[in-house]
C-alpha cells in the first residue's frame, strides 16, 4: 500500500476552501479531513472526535510537552492544535490527510514535515472576494472588512507554499489540485526503478 500524503491547505475566508476541498474528497474517497484537539467547550451538536477531540487544558499540555503535535496555537484562552499520531496512523494506511489550517499553523507543519504538500487557495481579485464576502448576506459590513484586510495578509504568504491555486472556478481549482496530487506522486523519491541486466 502506498503512504499517504498529508495536504496542507490555506486561504483567505470567502475564497471558496470547503467547497474546493469537498468536490476533491467527492472524486478521491482516499482522502480524510484531520481532526483538530481543542481546549474549547463543544458546541450544540458538535461530536467529540468528529468535528474536533475536546481535550482539557493539562491535557493538551501534555501534548505540548510529549512533542506530540504538528502544530498548536492559542486563541481566546484556548487551544487548538493538530495531534501528529492520527495523521501517520491515517498515511501508512494510504490515506491523504487534509490539513485546512491558517497560515501561522501551516507554516509550522511545514517546517516539521517536510514531505507535506503545502497548497495556497488564492481569490482571482481582492474584488472577486470582496464580493463573495459580502455576497453572502450574513456577514456584517464591518466584519467583512476586517476579514479582507486578514486575507491581504494571508496572501502576502502565498509564496511560502508550493503551489498556489486560484479559485476562479471549482471545476478548474479541484483539476488543478488533482494534477498536484499526481506531480507529486511521480517525484523520483517516491518511485525506485528497479532493473536487472538479463544474464
Amino acid at each position: 500500500m502506498k503512504q499517504g500524503k498529508i495536504l496542507i491547505v490555506s486561504g483567505p475566508s470567502g475564497v471558496g476552501k470547503g467547497t474546493v476541498l469537498k468536490e476533491l474528497m467527492k472524486r478521491h474517497p482516499n482522502m480524510r479531513f484531520s481532526v483538530s484537539a481543542t481546549t474549547r467547550s463543544p458546541r450544540p451538536g458538535e461530536i467529540d472526535g468528529v468535528h474536533y477531540r475536546f481535550l482539557d487544558k493539562a491535557s493538551f499540555e501534555d501534548m505540548i510537552a510529549r512533542d506530540a503535535l504538528l502544530e498548536y496555537a492559542s486563541y481566546a484562552d484556548n487551544y487548538y492544535g493538530t495531534p501528529a499520531e492520527p495523521v501517520q496512523q491515517a498515511l501508512e494506511q494510504g490515506i491523504h490527510v487534509i490539513l485546512e489550517i491558517e497560515v501561522q499553523g501551516a507554516l509550522q507543519v511545514m517546517s516539521r514535515r517536510k514531505d507535506a504538500i503545502s497548497i495556497f487557495i488564492a481569490p482571482p481579485s481582492y474584488g472577486e472576494l470582496r464580493r463573495r464576502l459580502y455576497g453572502r448576506g450574513d456577514t456584517a459590513p464591518e466584519v467583512a472588512e476586517k476579514r479582507l484586510k486578514i486575507a491581504i495578509e494571508e496572501c502576502s504568504h502565498a509564496q511560502e507554499y508550493s503551489y498556489t491555486v486560484v479559485n476562479d472556478n471549482v471545476d478548474e481549482a479541484v483539476q488543478e489540485m488533482e494534477a498536484i496530487l499526481l506531480a507529486e506522486s511521480c517525484r523520483s523519491e517516491f518511485r525506485p526503478i528497479h532493473l536487472e541486466e538479463e544474464l
